[in-house]
């Protein structure tokens, strides 16, 4: 499949206010490795080949390891990712899965051990942010490419 529509010509305001969305979601006080992780997991759920191709090369960029990266859909089976990780990775599975997960009261107080107001809000945006890139991406048809 390729890419359906050009985007970025057709609707450039549109796509600035993603883009800015996405220079915000940098400067945030979340650490970069757990915003990647986020990235991944979340594209993992949603099938976003394009997002997980990008978002594991960037991770791999940064020195994330191999079995981190591969073990991401099962993160909750592993020792290896911090506390703080793995709140972030189960609030991404609830919130990209909200019609059915929802965000319980147990978990909020679970990511706020954590994490403050602010970045509270940071990682809702972030998670947001790669759910809206996800179904941007798949219904554009964006693939991934061998390189």
């Amino acid at each position: 499949m390729s890419q359906r529509v050009a985007y970025y010509d057709v609707a450039p305001d549109g796509m600035k206010i993603m883009m800015d969305m996405e220079k915000y979601t940098k400067t945030s006080k979340i650490h970069r490795t757990i915003r990647e992780l986020i990235k991944i997991r979340v594209s993992q759920i949603n099938g976003c080949a394009f997002c997980l191709d990008l978002h594991t090369a960037d991770a791999r960029k940064m020195g994330e390891t191999e079995q981190r990266i591969y073990c991401l859909s099962a993160w909750n089976e592993c020792t290896y990712y911090t506390p703080e990780e793995r709140a972030a990775l189960e609030l991404s599975e609830h919130i990209t899965l909200i019609p059915t997960k929802r965000v319980p009261e147990d978990l909020y107080k679970r990511v706020r051990e954590y994490f403050d107001e602010k970045q509270y809000v940071d990682l809702v945006l972030i998670i947001n942010q790669i759910n809206s890139w996800n179904r941007i991406s798949i219904a554009m048809g964006n693939t991934a490419t061998e390189k």
